[in-house]
């Protein structure tokens, strides 16, 4: 894999698939295809060959599908409650 590739595509992720639960209607897998080739397409603007871009496609759409089904939500409830009870028990968990 390039490095350079690489190392833009992270940036590309980071940049435009915001960590959090999926609030469309469409399937991780869908929404990972969709911005997979909307990042192909911003690579090919970028200056990266079609065959650099061909090259990389297999090994990039795991890292896509993993970003857009990332869900770190924080549950502020859930902290709460799990503080009163360490806070009854004192026991810290």
């Amino acid at each position: 894999m390039s490095k350079r590739f690489l190392r833009w595509v992270e940036k590309w992720i980071e940049e435009n698939i915001p960590p959090g639960a999926n609030p469309d209607i469409e399937t991780y897998e869908a929404k990972a295809k969709r911005l997979s080739e909307r990042m192909f397409s911003d690579a090919a603007a970028e200056g990266f060959t079609d065959s650099e871009i061909q090259e990389e496609r297999e090994r990039i759409a795991p890292l896509v599908l993993d970003a857009t089904s990332d869900a770190t939500d924080f549950d502020i409830r859930a902290y709460d409650l799990k503080s009163q009870l360490a806070q009854e028990n004192e026991d810290g968990d």
